[in-house]
């Protein structure tokens, strides 16, 4: 059963600890090979094809015994394919946030109680922070296809709605996981956008002291 549209209602939904952070409109590729996650996807398919990812924090993802993040991601399965190696390559679409409540057994795969953890109502202020992080993103982008990047994602179109363009451009961001964790953790939609666009500033500062630096004799 999936998490409800309501903070505070707790759903048990399998869950899939990886090392990179999705983002609600994010797109997560997977392979799978471990038993027990096996029997997850076909649980997951078997069912309304949703599952939980989060981040793990510490650790592995073989094994167990990692140290996950409580925020994370409702998931939806899309495609789902076989290598020869029977490997199961699986396609998702990050579609809300959600907060683990409790961790539960992970016989026969991790398994946890959660919520759906939408942020708050967003202000007025939230397409000028989007707007600003925006312009943010394309200097560095710009920048770093100058510096020899493909420049594949210069001529994206955000979309006309401020919520889901500033989770568009969580997901357009080159930023490490624990950056993206702190990215998907901030509750409001326009503070998530400032705390992004100090990430790329820096990002682009750094940019322009290896491009100087390229420069000099």
């Amino acid at each position: 059963v999936g998490p409800c549209s309501h903070t505070g209602v707790m759903s048990v939904m399998p869950m899939f600890p990886v090392g990179s952070v999705l983002f609600p409109r994010g797109v997560l590729p997977l392979q799978v090979f471990e038993p027990r996650y096996r029997q997850l996807v076909a649980d997951v398919l078997d069912g309304d094809r949703r599952f939980g990812v989060v981040l793990i924090e510490r650790g592995s993802d073989v094994g167990g015994g990692d140290v996950r993040s409580n925020v994370g991601t409702l998931a939806r399965m899309v495609q789902k394919g076989t290598l020869e190696d029977g490997r199961i390559i699986l396609l998702n679409v990050g579609t809300e946030r959600l907060r683990v409540a409790k961790w539960l057994d992970d016989d026969p795969y991790p398994q946890a109680e959660v919520e759906s953890h939408p942020d708050s109502h967003p202000g007025r202020g939230l397409r000028t922070a989007v707007d600003g992080a925006a312009a943010v993103w394309r200097k560095y982008t710009a920048l770093a296809v100058e510096m020899g990047a493909e420049p594949e994602d210069l001529n994206v179109q955000l979309p006309a709605n401020p919520t889901e363009a500033a989770w568009e451009l969580c997901v357009l961001a080159p930023l490490g996981p624990f950056d993206q964790q702190q990215l998907l953790e901030a509750d409001d939609a326009a503070i998530r956008m400032d705390l992004l666009k100090r990430m790329l500033e820096l990002r682009r500062s750094d940019l322009e002291r290896l491009m100087r630096h390229r420069g000099e004799p």
